[in-house]
């Protein structure tokens, strides 16, 4: 069985813990390189170096005048805090355990007189404790000794409380270091707990390192979204309920007077009321088909453009007439894109829906390379000489059931559905789209999509 998620380390005990583990093999490591490649040898020479000269002092003052021996004595004593005990007998092995610099003396010591030699405390020349041991110096037995100050030097305490200390410091340090890192993931976990339970969490402070930046930018986003799909949903269904609510109150209206009196007019109510309802589903069908993948394919944009506007027009050919609207294309010969045709027909097709249905005059599709960087996209812009959109409610008519037209009537206005159409095929696939206002009136609204080089022969 898996640990739940209370009984699971938090990411700051974690961290916390390798850090720790981290600073102790690491100091582990310099503590056992700085006592065997430092302070041993260091130890050891020292060591070698003091018997050196115990020996040696022993043997000049044998060699010395009887006179003149108190004035060595005292120089001696003096300039290097030894001092000398002639006929002095060898101390016996106390085991005195007093480092292993003392162990080295002892060993050094040994090797200069061939036979073992052994420390002992006892009192010193002025007071206070002394290390003695004899050496042969004139074939007499010679007492050398030095103050037990000389050794008290603590060089593995230092090492402890050193790594004691840094211990310490380290811990904080990684306390420190793993809350600073675990913090922005805990309240990406809180914001996403939010999030998942339906909630609209705040955005998250885009701050820390690249990638916790970029993660935070990355839920930011996607917070965002769900939030637009949410709001879209919403309205979806507030316009969805309105909308159908209306034809199908004539319908059960006209129903209650064929029970009546059939007549004619009356069903060909309910048959318009009935494709009403059908075009609205439709419409539905096309913003809920917004996100369904479709595989690009690489054609020349104009015949395919003149024959969409053909079809378009006769399909609204009716109303085409009666506005004195037409469809032109200008596009340049030759000019081929990747696009996915099915979705950039139906973008095509509610943009010219747009168009028709409110412009008093001529409907234009007009292709041009693309006015912002990068290089090789074409805008495909459809313009038109109607009333236009209000600056205001440029971003707001991108939404579901969105009209400039205030009244919910599919006479004076669509459902308010083509532009929403058309924003969720242009996301889809990644294509820049937009609406600006036209010059001396009217409407131009564009979509960039990705040019193809010409076909090699």
């Amino acid at each position: 069985m898996t640990p739940s998620s209370g009984q699971r380390p938090t990411l700051a005990q974690q961290y916390l813990r390798r850090l720790l583990s981290l600073f102790v093999a690491f100091a582990a490591v310099i503590f056992a390189s700085e006592f065997g490649f430092v302070m041993l040898p260091l130890a050891e020479r020292s060591a070698d170096d003091l018997a050196g000269l115990m020996v040696l002092s022993a043997q000049t003052w044998a060699e010395l005048p009887p006179q003149t021996r108190p004035v060595f004595e005292a120089e001696l004593l003096r300039t290097y805090e030894l001092a000398l005990r002639p006929g002095m007998a060898p101390p016996a092995d106390t085991h005195l355990a007093h480092g292993f610099y003392v162990r080295f003396l002892e060993q050094s010591l040994a090797q200069r007189s061939g036979a073992p030699v052994f420390l002992a405390k006892g009192p010193g020349p002025q007071g206070g404790n002394w290390l003695w041991t004899t050496v042969t110096a004139g074939g007499q037995p010679m007492g050398v000794g030095f103050a037990e100050e000389r050794t008290n030097t603590r060089p593995l305490w230092s090492l402890a409380v050193v790594l004691l200390a840094g211990t310490g410091l380290a811990a904080a340090a990684a306390v420190w270091l793993a809350r600073r890192i675990a913090q922005p993931v805990a309240r990406l976990e809180q914001a996403a707990a939010e999030l998942a339970t339906g909630a609209s969490p705040a955005l998250l402070p885009v701050t820390g390192s690249r990638e916790l930046a970029d993660l935070a930018s990355h839920f930011n986003l996607m917070t965002l979204q769900v939030r637009e799909l949410l709001d879209a949903r919403t309205t979806l269904l507030a316009g969805i309920s309105h909308d159908l609510r209306t034809p199908l109150a004539r319908m059960r209206l006209a129903l209650e007077l064929l029970t009546l009196k059939p007549s004619p007019s009356l069903i060909a109510r309910l048959e318009h009321d009935i494709e009403e309802m059908n075009a609205l589903i439709g419409q539905l069908l096309d913003l809920a088909k917004g996100l369904d993948h479709e595989a690009q394919q690489t054609f020349e944009l104009g015949p395919w453009l003149a024959e969409r506007a053909l079809l378009h027009s006769n399909s609204h050919s009716h109303a085409a007439q009666a506005a004195g609207t037409g469809i032109t294309v200008v596009c340049p010969t030759g000019l081929r894109v990747q696009a996915a045709r099915g979705m950039l027909g139906r973008l095509v097709d509610n943009l010219l829906g747009n168009a028709l249905r409110y412009a008093p005059g001529a409907v234009e599709l007009v292709v041009q390379p693309a006015p912002q960087p990068p290089p090789g996209r074409v805008r495909l812009s459809v313009l038109d000489r109607g009333p236009g959109i209000p600056a205001e409610q440029m971003g707001a008519v991108w939404r579901p059931f969105q009209r400039v037209e205030t009244s919910r009537s599919p006479q004076t206005g669509g459902y308010g559905l083509g532009l929403a159409i058309v924003g969720q095929l242009a996301k889809a696939q990644g294509w820049p789209v937009g609406l600006e206002a036209r010059s001396g009136g009217g409407l131009v609204a564009w979509v960039e999509l990705p040019g193809a080089e010409p076909p090699t022969h």
